[in-house]
């Protein structure tokens, strides 16, 4: 049997789709078709269910992905191991939120890049976790960073950490709210505050008020910027009140610059997955950097 049937099999398998499969193998989608069918015709049985969007495997199907998909993923991993550190001359294009990604994930990879001059070269695109888990499925990434989990077996996701999130504010904000409301009647004593976010519908602050509340936020956003770090900065220059990563305001926090609101027994987390095409890990650099990041990720809280 040939192995490029396989190989565009196994992909079509975990794409779902014949347009997304020729995507990531670089052929037209014609090919791939044609490809297909020529497998199926070898094996006289069908593969996939022609759907109006993609396919879905028959139970044929499923069962030779099942049995070729390992020893695929295998020669990949042999193919691309060669004397010395087979990282050496790659390019590493990784995804992820711009905050998290710029502050945890990408001091990580540089200090793995550049180890002994055998690293990889590094390239990094932000985006929301829609827009990394579409990039990264289309092939346009090899690791994405989310705090949504994919579906479906085109790509696969590790847990790599939980950021906590803290209720902040400028020291004036904080000696303008009487403790003992906020402890008595919660998220009430927070009314006439205004707030700074990330977007209009106010994501970070409703899901601390869900959270720890069991409420809405009444208020409306009074600044919005699209970046957790500009948020920090007007809540440091007192525009209002924030619900912001702890790793990203401890310095802040430590120095004064703002003071945490409240600290609720169990405070909001997010988890964060670390997502890679299912079959790509058995690529040397893709591999290494996916180790590395899960094991910087057990220092970071």
């Amino acid at each position: 049997m040939d192995l490029a049937l396989l190989r565009t099999f196994v992909t079509v398998h975990r794409a779902g789709s014949f347009t997304r499969a020729a995507a990531l193998l670089g052929l037209s989608q014609p090919a791939v078709t044609s490809q297909i069918r020529t497998l199926e015709r070898q094996l006289g049985r069908p593969l996939f269910l022609r759907q109006a969007r993609g396919v879905t495997p028959t139970s044929i199907g499923d069962e030779l992905a099942h049995k070729a998909a390992p020893h695929l993923d295998a020669l990949v991993e042999i193919a691309g191991t060669g004397p010395g550190d087979e990282s050496a001359g790659r390019t590493l294009h990784l995804a992820g939120p711009p905050e998290f990604t710029a502050e945890r994930a990408l001091p990580a990879l540089t200090e793995l890049s550049g180890d002994d001059g055998q690293g990889f070269a590094l390239r990094a695109s932000f985006g929301n976790a829609e827009e990394v888990l579409e990039g990264l499925a289309a092939g346009h990434h090899d690791l994405a960073i989310s705090t949504a989990r994919p579906r479906g077996a085109l790509l696969t996701a590790t847990p790599l950490c939980d950021e906590e999130h803290v209720l902040v504010a400028a020291p004036q904000w904080d000696e303008r709210i009487d403790a003992g409301k906020l402890c008595r009647k919660g998220a009430s004593a927070l009314e006439n505050l205004p707030v700074v976010e990330v977007h209009e519908s106010l994501p970070l602050v409703s899901r601390y008020w869900a959270s720890v509340f069991d409420s809405r936020p009444a208020a409306s956003g009074t600044v919005i910027v699209p970046d957790l770090r500009a948020v920090l900065a007007c809540a440091v220059a007192g525009a209002g009140l924030a619900v912001l990563p702890r790793y990203l305001c401890a310095a802040a926090l430590e120095r004064g610059d703002i003071v945490a609101l409240h600290e609720p027994a169990v405070p909001p987390l997010r988890t964060y997955v670390l997502v890679a095409r299912t079959g790509t890990l058995a690529t040397p650099h893709i591999a290494r950097a996916h180790e590395w990041l899960l094991g910087s990720a057990t220092a970071w809280y």
